[in-house]
């Protein structure tokens, strides 16, 4: 694998030697100064291009890089699923590379950069032929920090969480494996989810980013809640499945009240208590 500097070297010769591409700059978890640093991560580099630049989608773009391992394009797949994109504007490329680096490139226009280059606090510019880069601070990730719930938003997810719970227990009993599992993990784990981060978020006075679908809640929870998240996922055994449920509740009724408690918002016990009941109930088939 290439290190960064090669990698750097590679990006910004390219844009060096290319008459069309005007300004380089850099986002996502390499811009982040918080993030872990780790060979791992992606180069989201955004190339700006020049009026008469070729079009975006066009191959010549990449060509620098080498032929890629896998190439996807994720603009193009939208458009499959009947989303609008003006290809004259920006285009996007994701690159894996064969020594395991992977690039996202992105080329656009001056003006669409001139539309979201601000709006992203981890951006860091790398090249500007024109001077045509915003100014702007030092990148800062806050913009991703968790939020505060509100006591509308609180409520909401307490009670989907347990109100959506029947219907895991219900696709269990009727041996109905991938609508109990898709409900489980689509919805009810996904409220979990939620709470988990609002409680990371009050640990760290909501300070913190909590990483793309969690990816830091080992960093940043307590050990004993970890060890317990990580056991509210199953493999297709229904009573691994229904062991997983209950892990959920139980973590679940330990740190929303801790949540609400936090914020000065009443945690619904009693919708705890009844839908643990009727689960138990449901698992041992005595409803």
């Amino acid at each position: 694998m290439r290190t960064e500097q090669e990698m750097f070297e590679l990006i910004l010769n390219n844009a060096e030697e290319n008459k069309h591409i005007r300004a380089v700059y850099m986002n996502g978890s390499r811009a982040n100064p918080n993030a872990p640093k780790d060979k791992y991560r992606d180069f989201d580099i955004v190339y700006v291009a020049a009026d008469d630049a070729p079009p975006f989608n066009d191959r010549q773009w990449i060509c620098p890089f080498g032929e890629p391992a896998v190439c996807q394009e994720p603009d193009l797949n939208d458009c499959a699923w009947g989303a609008k994109h003006d290809f004259t504007q920006r285009y996007s490329w994701q690159l894996l590379l064969h020594d395991g680096n992977r690039i996202d490139l992105t080329v656009c226009t001056k003006q669409a950069m001139l539309n979201g280059y601000t709006n992203d606090g981890l951006t860091v510019p790398l090249l500007d032929k024109d001077g045509c880069l915003p100014e702007i601070s030092g990148p800062d990730d806050r913009e991703y920090h968790i939020k505060k719930p509100t006591k509308a938003q609180f409520a909401g997810v307490t009670n989907n969480f347990w109100w959506c719970l029947q219907n895991v227990a219900k696709g269990i009993a009727r041996d109905e494996l991938t609508y109990a599992m898709n409900m489980y993990i689509q919805v009810v784990h996904k409220e979990l989810e939620r709470m988990v981060e609002w409680y990371i978020g009050g640990l760290y006075d909501f300070s913190v980013n909590a990483g793309k679908w969690g990816k830091y809640y080992k960093k940043y929870l307590p050990e004993n809640i970890y060890n317990m998240y990580v056991k509210t996922y199953s493999d297709a055994n229904h009573e691994n499945l229904w062991g997983a449920v209950f892990t959920a509740c139980e973590l679940f009724g330990t740190i929303a009240p801790a949540v609400g408690g936090r914020h000065g918002y009443v945690y619904n016990g009693q919708e705890d208590k009844n839908m643990t009941d009727y689960l138990l109930k449901m698992k041992n088939g005595t409803l």
